[in-house]
């Protein structure tokens, strides 16, 4: 059902997957897994590794989960799962299992959760995290437009272990 490739044959455009398409981003904590979707995001090289690097904001629910784990996987969808995608984006898993009243199966590899009904997962493993702050904005419009209520992202840069694409 799907194959591994490697991130230097990785030929997909993170523009459209994770900007115009969206993606989950998915970790597990104390045996419960949790979700959120996101359109912000990359995928490049740092420190001499092939790297994915996300933000989550302070009042996601799926930050604690992140928080908790050394890993986390993204996981990417045909046009077909674009209500679902925004469906776990505007919904807590605090309030709902969201997963499950989304009808997506989760399942693992080395221990990372991620959905059988993804086109592509990508697995990571953590390296760095670091909230953003005001002060580091050298476009100060950026920060006042987009961290209005003071909220600002964390990011994350996570090593990619492992990319899986269905056949």
């Amino acid at each position: 059902m799907f194959k591994e490739i490697r991130p230097e044959e990785f030929n997909f455009s993170p523009f459209k997957l994770i900007g115009k398409d969206w993606m989950l981003i998915t970790a597990e904590k104390e045996g419960k897994v949790n979700t959120m979707t996101a359109s912000w995001g990359g995928l490049g090289v740092m420190w001499n590794k092939n790297v994915a690097y996300i933000v989550i904001r302070p009042q996601r629910y799926t930050k604690e989960f992140v928080d908790s784990s050394d890993s986390f996987s993204l996981t990417f969808f045909d046009d077909n799962f674009k209500d679902i995608l925004s469906y776990l984006g505007n919904k807590s898993g605090r309030d709902e299992n969201k997963i499950e009243k989304s009808n997506l199966t989760v399942i693992y590899d080395d221990n990372i959760p991620y959905f059988k009904e993804a086109n592509i997962s990508i697995f990571c493993k953590k390296l760095f995290a670091q909230e953003y702050k005001p002060e580091s904005f050298i476009v100060q419009d950026l920060n006042e437009k987009n961290y209005p209520n003071a909220d600002h992202h964390t990011l994350y840069i996570g090593e990619i272990t492992k990319i899986l694409a269905k056949e």
